[in-house]
């Protein structure tokens, strides 16, 4: 209890010392205490308060005098007071009065100040707005006349410079709202108007092409013709005669080149002449300033690789006519002749790397269209002119700076198509000749046609007699062979040239193209001249004579090869004509069918003969057909003087040995049964006329009688049968010095069975002979004993076989 009373006197100086707000804590503590503790505290509380009012009941009472004295002072100041009011109203009222006149000046003073202020603010903003406004019409005209970078150029000073001065009034955001539309209708016209400059270089690009091809060509032609003039005392020295007239055309072509410069010299275009770049520009510099350079650049890239390949689409019959190529490397030239005047006059728009990679992609397409298209030519004029026209096509890119070899390796592939459509041509052009060619020798009247002859082709024979009239040996072909031969060198010459390559090589690609129109071309249609079945023995003649001056020529061929090329024949590396075997295969191919025809011309002969082989006696005289045939060789043979004897004495020889084997195969042919003496006796007699004939010596040169060994085995077999010499056959069969040694007893048993056969129906015919009969017989068991012997020897053969 003592404790409490203590704390209780804590809380209520805390509560009067305390803000009333914050006595909650305070109160709270009071029914945290003990359980009676509140009414301890109210009682506590009580007693407070009753000490307090007794307090304050104690200072009123002290006060109060004082209270009721200033009471009274204040009643007395009350009526002063009102006295003073009165006489500040009336103090107010005249004031008031005095000063409504100022009032009056003053606002008046103020108004016109404000104006005054405002007056000069306008000024100073229409100062600011004045050059925006000045701006934006400057732009306005702008873009009336299409100055469009101007434009552009206008609005971004009008952006960082004149409207953030201004940018709180409200035409200025109409104006900033305007500018991005403003920008986009520049792009937008620049691009329109970049759209139908592509337009215009895609249909110019064949004029800008053809300009540029003809100025390169116009350079080259006097270059060419400079260096020929340079080189006219070179060949001076080297060929005197011919040089003087090249010496003349070179000066004539010089004058007459230097004049075509003269007259073009002021008509000399270019791209830029030909074609307005300035759409490029104008667009490269405002996508720039529009910060939007990069996508202009892939715009225009990937519309010109676009025309590029449409460019370089080939029409399907390009290859028809040379104006097709000339239009389609025109076209080329000129687009590519744009890019590179794009490349050098701007800034990043083309590079070097972009054009190096579109050429590139053209070449490939350009040289596979090329080869396609260059495939289907089959006139060599129309190859030649396709050649130049790429050297110039070359030559122009190469003077822009683009690589072109590839081109020029193109140009060896072409160069081999070439010389096929040549070699076809030129087969035609011999197989007109070999048709038209009487074979015959060259009549020649005078010396003036002589002169002519020899001027075609290099004949010398110094053995010639120089009187006319007189022959040739060889036939008309000759001269025009040669004459082609070396037409067809010269226009492969023509194809050699601008090709960049040495005299060396030159002379290397014409020794080689020369070589196959002498071992392929003329070879084939000398070949298939020999082959034709019209060609008879004297036109077979007349063709060997012609392949031996064709051979003796081909020297003259290979010196005309190095006049043109300038190249000796000494040179290690110089290649050889191939003419000589040509012509040797051609002269065998040609003896081989003078055999054949030969043969085949006495086959026919032997096939009308016409024998009795049941005749009892002979008729006394050789066979009709057999004497024809003789006459037909002995008159065949005089035609063979011209040819060189070994040619000549081998027809004679095989026609001999072929009659001798056709005879022999007669007599025993399977078919053929039965033979009589007589029929014997009348094959003798024509054996004789062949043998007398081989004495006869028909074609000179021949040693003794080996002419008349082709018939030995005839003769050896007719005597057997002739002379009925069986014992001494037989006796020294197998002995070198037997008498009958090329008789072989197998053909010896045939024959003698057929005469056997023939013996036997003659007796049976003949049986009124009586007398006959005894010798007959004997004549029989002989015969049948020699058979016997004959085919034991053939048995012994074969099995020692």
């Amino acid at each position: 209890m003592a404790e409490s009373l203590p704390e209780h006197d804590r809380i209520l100086q805390e509560i009067e010392s305390t803000d009333t707000a914050c006595v909650g804590p305070t109160l709270r503590s009071v029914y945290d205490d003990q359980p009676n503790a509140h009414q301890k505290f109210m009682e506590k509380l009580d007693a407070c308060i009753r000490n307090h009012d007794r307090e304050i009941e104690k200072m009123c009472n002290f006060h109060h005098q004082g209270f009721v004295d200033a009471i009274t002072e204040l009643l007395k100041v009350r009526a002063d007071a009102e006295k003073l009011k009165v006489q500040v109203t009336d103090t107010n009222r005249r004031l008031q009065d005095a000063g409504k006149e100022v009032i009056a000046q003053t606002e008046e003073i103020i108004r016109c100040r404000v104006q005054q202020r405002n007056i000069t603010t306008v000024v100073e903003k229409l100062q600011l707005c004045l050059p925006v406004l000045e701006m934006y019409s400057k732009l306005k005209e702008q873009m009336s006349v299409k100055r469009y970078y101007s434009a552009l150029k206008t609005m971004e000073q009008l952006e960082n410079l004149y409207l953030p001065r201004v940018s709180q009034y409200r035409f200025c955001q109409i104006m900033i709202e305007n500018l991005p539309k403003l920008r986009e209708e520049i792009k937008e016209i620049s691009m329109s108007d970049l759209k139908d400059f592509l337009e215009s270089i895609r249909k110019h690009s064949d004029r800008i092409g053809e300009t540029a091809m003809k100025q390169a060509q116009q350079q080259k032609t006097f270059s060419t013709a400079l260096q020929k003039q340079n080189n006219v005392n070179y060949g001076r020295n080297m060929h005197l005669g011919r040089n003087r007239i090249l010496e003349s055309k070179n000066e004539i072509t010089l004058k007459r080149t230097f004049e075509d410069e003269d007259e073009h010299e002021e008509e000399v275009l270019t791209a830029q002449d030909l074609v307005d770049f300035s759409p490029v520009y104008r667009c490269l510099h405002i996508y720039s300033v529009l910060g939007d350079g990069e996508i202009f650049e892939n715009y225009y890239r990937k519309q010109r690789r676009k025309q590029a390949r449409l460019v370089l689409q080939p029409q399907s019959s390009m290859h028809e006519t040379v104006e097709g190529y000339r239009r389609y490397f025109s076209q080329i030239v000129g687009f590519f002749v744009v890019e590179d005047h794009i490349l050098h006059v701007t800034q990043g728009l083309v590079t070097r790397t972009y054009t190096d990679e579109l050429w590139n992609m053209a070449l490939s397409k350009i040289i596979a269209v090329l080869r396609t298209h260059s495939s289907y030519c089959s006139d060599p004029d129309l190859v030649l002119e396709l050649k130049n026209l790429i050297v110039v096509f070359a030559d122009t890119l190469q003077g822009y700076g683009f690589p072109v070899n590839r081109l020029f390796d193109l140009l060896f592939e072409i160069r081999d198509q070439y010389n096929e459509t040549l070699l076809k041509k030129w087969s035609g052009l011999f197989r007109d000749i070999f048709e038209a060619d009487n074979y015959s020798p060259i009549p020649i009247a005078n010396e003036e046609e002589y002169r002519i002859v020899i001027s075609k082709f290099p004949f010398q024979d110094p053995e010639l007699d120089k009187s006319f009239p007189k022959k040739l040996p060889m036939s008309q072909s000759v001269p025009q062979i040669y004459m082609q031969v070396k037409e067809f060198i010269y226009a492969s010459l023509k194809f050699s040239e601008s090709l960049h390559r040495s005299s060396t090589e030159i002379d290397d690609m014409l020794r080689k193209s020369t070589n196959l129109l002498l071992t392929r071309t003329l070879s084939s249609c000398l070949q298939n001249l020999i082959k034709k079945p019209h060609i008879g023995l004297t036109e077979l003649v007349q063709i060997i004579i012609n392949t031996t001056h064709l051979e003796q020529a081909c020297k003259y061929l290979e010196d005309f090869i190095s006049n043109v090329t300038n190249i000796s024949q000494l040179t290690v590396h110089t290649a050889r004509l191939y003419g000589l075997s040509t012509f040797k295969d051609a002269r065998h191919a040609a003896e081989g069918e003078i055999y054949t025809k030969l043969n085949q011309k006495i086959d026919e002969f032997i096939q009308i003969a016409d024998y009795d082989w049941t005749m009892s006696e002979s008729d006394g005289r050789a066979s009709g057909y057999l004497m024809d045939l003789i006459n037909f060789l002995r008159s065949t043979f005089q035609v063979f003087t011209h040819l060189p004897g070994k040619v000549a004495q081998t027809a004679c020889m095989s026609a001999c040995q072929h009659l001798s084997m056709s005879l022999m195969q007669m007599l025993l042919d399977t078919e053929l049964k039965q033979i009589s003496m007589g029929a014997i006796q009348q094959f003798n007699l024509d054996v004789i006329q062949c043998e007398l004939f081989a004495s006869s010596e028909p074609v000179p040169g021949f040693q003794g009688d080996t002419l008349q060994l082709a018939f030995i085995d005839l003769r050896q077999l007719l005597d057997l049968f002739m002379v009925w010499d069986w014992s001494t056959y037989l006796a020294d069969y197998g002995q070198a010095t037997s008498k009958y040694l090329r008789v072989n007893p197998s053909t010896a048993l045939t024959l003698l069975e057929k005469v056997h056969r023939g013996m036997k129906d003659s007796s049976k015919k003949n049986n009124i002979f009586a007398q006959f009969r005894k010798n007959d017989r004997d004549k029989q068991k002989l015969i049948e004993t020699v058979v016997k012997q004959l085919r034991s020897l053939v048995n012994g053969m074969s099995q020692h076989t």
